[in-house]
Order: C-alpha cells, then structure tokens, then sequence
C-alpha cells in the first residue's frame, strides 16, 4: 500500500512543548517496520512551532506571527534531525520538504512536487513534509496540516491517509463533556450530519480541529482514497489499522469507475 500519514503536534510533543521522546521514537521503529514490509510510506508532520518554544524556553505559545515563524525556523531544523537519527537507525534515509500552499495550485510547482515526492518513493526514502511556516502564515493562523495530509495523499495517489492526533476518531457529540458520545466507526459517505457533528458550536471536537479532518476526507474520499482519524499517543496504532483493527475512525472512500483517472484529472 502507498500510505500518507500525518501526525499532529499532539502526538509529538508534551505540553510543554517539548518532545515526547518515548513516542516518536515508537512511531519511527513502527514506520520503519511497515517500509520493510514493502509499503511506501510518506509523512506529513506537524510539530515545528512547538518544538522551537520548547528549544529556547517558552512555556506559552504566543500570540504573534513573526514569534512563531521563528520558533517554526528553529524546531524545523530540530525535528528534522529527530527524524533523519532514528529513522536511520532502522536504515531508512528520509527527505525534508516544506511546501507553501499558495504555489501548490501553480502548474510547474505541481509537476516539480509531484516528480519529487514520485522518485522519492521510487528510491525508498520517506518524504517528511510540512509547511514552510517560516515564510508563509496560512497555516500558522489555521493549524491545518490535516488539509496538507489531503492534498499530499492526493499527489501520490495514495490508498490511505492516516491522522493521528489526540483523539480516537469522530463521536457522536463531545466525549469531553458528555460521557454518553460514541465513536463511529464507519462513515460511508460525508452528510450534512456528519459535517454538524464536527462544526457544533461550542465543541471541543470543533475548536480542537476536527472541521479539518472531515474538510481532509472530503478531499481524500472524493479522489478514491479511505481515511482514518485515530489517536496517534501510541503508535503501534498503525498496525492496528492495517489489520482492520482497532479503535478509530474509517471514512470510506467514494468508488469510482477510474479511480487512478480521476485523482490525475484533479491534479492538471
């Protein structure tokens, strides 16, 4: 399988800020077994901002965008050489790319990601990808990697994309506050609903960014491609999913008669 994973700030760092070592060190050793399982694997991930507070002291994270674009430019190049350690300890060689969104829908900037993150895969490396929160602010203000998570899924004609943040799925209503809410396991196809469900003013599922999740499976499902949201705090999750096991959250993707067409169609 040709997978896209991203993995929310949440899951990588305490509160603090800083990073939760034991974690990422799992989540790389469990990436790396599932390459060696022969599964293309490439990665969005969040994290920068959080982890460049935590390098130079900051307990808070503050309101001002040049604040966080500097603690993005500082924690980028922290948690890259996280990544490129302990994936290579397992002998998997990792790139960086950092995208700014603006330039995605331009045609040469499309062609040029598009070749790269291909031959990346075509020589076993695992894309890392995020973005460039240092230049552009977009992402800053939204904090919607999981939209990234889409649009890259959607390049590589993925057949799955995974979010992992820090929360099991989507429920009926808030758990946070109603001990009654479930968790769906199956949604079948993205309803009026469905979208309320993430969007209820007041929700705790709403604020803490599930209206991006379901924005990110309706890019995903639309292009043929399933969707999972599971709560990434251990890792081994990832086993789970690709056993049809588990506790999380499958939007299932819409079928179409040329599925390979429609998502090339979607990218000229």
């Amino acid at each position: 399988m040709r997978i896209v994973i991203k993995v929310g700030t949440s899951t990588l760092a305490h509160e603090t800020g800083l990073l939760n070592i034991k974690r990422v060190e799992q989540m790389c050793k469990v990436i790396s077994d599932l390459k060696n399982a022969g599964h293309e694997i490439a990665l969005v991930s969040s994290g920068a901002i959080g982890m460049g507070l935590g390098k130079i002291g900051f307990t808070e994270r503050p309101d001002d965008i040049p604040t966080k674009q500097a603690a993005a430019a500082i924690g980028q190049c922290e948690l890259m050489y996280t990544y490129d350690k302990l994936f290579s300890e397992h002998n998997h060689t990792v790139a960086q790319i950092l995208m700014t969104g603006a330039y995605v829908a331009l045609e040469d900037y499309g062609k040029n990601l598009n070749n790269t993150l291909f031959r990346l895969l075509e020589l076993g490396v695992i894309p890392i990808i995020n973005e460039n929160d240092t230049v552009t602010t977009d992402e800053i203000v939204i904090g919607d990697n999981d939209t990234l998570g889409a649009t890259i899924a959607v390049t590589l004609k993925a057949d799955l994309l995974i979010l992992l943040s820090d929360i099991d799925g989507l429920f009926t209503d808030d758990p946070n506050v109603n001990p009654d809410a479930k968790r769906i396991d199956v949604v079948e196809e993205i309803t009026e609903d469905i979208e309320n469900l993430a969007g209820k003013k007041g929700s705790v599922l709403g604020t803490g960014g599930m209206i991006t999740k379901i924005n990110a499976a309706k890019m995903a499902t639309e292009k043929g491609i399933d969707m999972i949201v599971a709560n990434g705090k251990n890792p081994d999750i990832l086993y789970d999913i690709l056993e049809g096991k588990g506790v999380y959250t499958l939007f299932k993707a819409k079928k179409h008669p040329n599925r390979q067409a429609l998502i090339h169609d979607a990218q000229l």
